[in-house]
Formats: C-alpha cells, structure tokens, sequence
C-alpha cells in the first residue's frame, strides 16, 4: 500500500468522523439526554463583548468549529496524498504533525469527552503511522 494510498485513507476516515460529528451537532445534544445541566446551560445567559450568549451558544459553537477544523484535515489530508505521489519523503514531517495532532485529540477525547471520538482518532492515527513509515 502506497502512502498516497494511506493518506487518502486518513482523509476518509477523518471525513467520516466530522460527519458523525456534525450529524452530533444538528440538534442540541446531549449523551444523557434532557437534563438540568443542559436546561441551565440554555438559561443562563450573559453580555459579552457586545453579545448575548449562553453557555449553550458557546457548547454549540465550539462543536461546530471544531467540525470545521475536521473538514479542513481532511482536505488537507487528501491534498498531502496527491503531493506523496511525487515525494513522500518531502511530506513526513506534515504526516507527523497531523499524527501528533491527532493523538493529543484522541487522549482528551479518551479522557474527558466519550470512548468513539477516541477510537476514530485511534484509527486515523494507525493509518497516519503507517503512511509515516511508508513514506
């Protein structure tokens, strides 16, 4: 298996989980379903720098930018295997960012968000292992 075939791997794999990550975000969510903390999170409201949000808003909106930053690396992904067909020596270090990007994400996911976002950063980052070493 090639690296431009790995990395094309990768940027499925990273495709998907933004899907089911916005797929997350379409409604206002929560893992326990309805509960106060999720009511409150709505209720409590706020002035900052000249807008009214509520912890809610900011929930929602992280979720949503990191959806964004999702997309991005997985075109960024698909990008890198078009420039490994020519080089994949000269894309190693972007592959090891993207490696160590990816298992700083999957351990906060592990240890302070839910157990699927952690195995999908787990196998993005096997793949992105292997493309390191074909490379």
């Amino acid at each position: 298996m090639t690296t431009t075939v790995l990395l094309r791997i990768s940027a499925v794999i990273s495709l998907v989980f933004a899907l089911g990550h916005s797929l997350g975000g379409l409604k206002r969510w929560s893992p326990m379903g309805d509960n106060d903390v999720l009511k409150a999170m709505e209720t409590v409201r706020f002035d900052t720098m000249g807008a009214n949000r509520s912890y809610l808003d900011f929930f929602m909106g992280f979720g949503w930018s990191l959806t964004v930053a999702m997309l991005l690396q997985s075109v960024l992904l698909w990008q890198l295997a078009s420039l490994a067909r020519t080089d994949a020596a000269q894309v190693r270090p972007m592959i090891a960012a993207f490696a160590v990007a990816t298992l700083a994400g999957g351990i906060i996911a592990w240890q302070f968000i839910l157990p699927v976002p952690a195995l999908f950063s787990a196998a993005l980052l096997i793949v992105l292992v292997a493309a390191y070493a074909k490379a």
